[in-house]
């Protein structure tokens, strides 16, 4: 999931200070989508063809026109925090914007179990109290905050995943990609480092960054040769060969997929304020 692409509308939210109480079942089909953290309480739900009980921590994602139901426990109503929400997906390449219209699903499953859920929680929370405050420019707020309720969540999901051993050996590969940003690597040295397959490593970078590993150390490579632009002295070959591009042309073909600019481009708007 590509959080970084996406442009959200919320519609609105539901929880507030003392979050928001289920007192009885609710059956709908919305026209947009929707999250929903249960804080506490117990119930039953069905979604589509998935039915079963729900409990505290349980994440909910209602995709848009999917028919869903959720009914509380008599003896234990659910409290929850809710946002309800359209989205677009923004991509900038070749110095040109693309807006593609939403998908009907985001990359997440309509229920999950959250463990060690606060942090998920934590952020769901400031997202409710911003949007009813409505203080000046609270939509830009609450919008930055669906950002991170995403990302917190999408960490979370990642983290039950993955064993504690396989993310060390992703931050070791990144790690080891920072000590030697200035040369090439390839992806089977790489999985040398950490005793896995290529195939395997691929596939658990990818899941874990979302990115390829040689997509993520050239992201790196254009993040440092922007600093060394800040310097206003290197000449771009002199840049490019110093990250390890013995082709400049390569390089400036790379950056500019990246940027979209030219490293002379992004050098004169931002370092001279062109």
């Amino acid at each position: 999931m590509n959080i970084h692409e996406l442009f959200f509308h919320i519609h609105y939210c539901n929880g507030g200070g003392s979050r928001l109480i289920l007192a009885k079942k609710l059956t709908r089909t919305l026209q947009h989508h929707a999250l929903i953290l249960v804080t506490s309480g117990t119930g039953t739900y069905s979604i589509a063809d998935k039915v079963g009980t729900f409990h505290e921590g349980m994440l909910f994602y209602l995709p848009a026109n999917v028919q869903h139901s959720i009914e509380t426990s008599a003896t234990q109503p659910a409290s929850l925090f809710t946002v309800h929400f359209s989205y677009a997906r923004v991509v900038f390449s070749d110095a040109a914007w693309a807006i593609q219209p939403e998908h009907d699903w985001l990359a997440l499953p309509p229920t999950t179990a959250l463990q060690d859920y606060y942090a998920v929680s934590e952020v769901f929370e400031k997202l409710v109290t911003s949007w009813h405050a409505k203080f000046p420019g609270y939509e830009f707020t609450a919008k930055t905050l669906l950002h991170q309720l995403l990302l917190a969540i999408d960490q979370n999901l990642r983290t039950q995943h993955k064993n504690d051993a396989t993310r060390l050996k992703v931050e070791k590969v990144i790690a080891y990609m920072r000590l030697h940003i200035q040369q090439n690597v390839t992806l089977t040295e790489l999985a040398d480092l950490v005793q896995l397959s290529p195939t395997y490593l691929s596939r658990i970078f990818k899941e874990t960054t979302g990115y390829s590993v040689i997509a993520f150390f050239n992201k790196m490579k254009v993040d440092s040769a922007k600093e060394l632009m800040m310097d206003g002295v290197k000449k771009v070959k002199d840049i490019a060969r110093q990250l390890g591009f013995s082709d400049e042309f390569y390089f400036s073909r790379l950056f500019k997929q990246l940027e979209g600019v030219s490293p002379t481009e992004y050098y004169h708007k931002n370092i001279h304020g062109f």
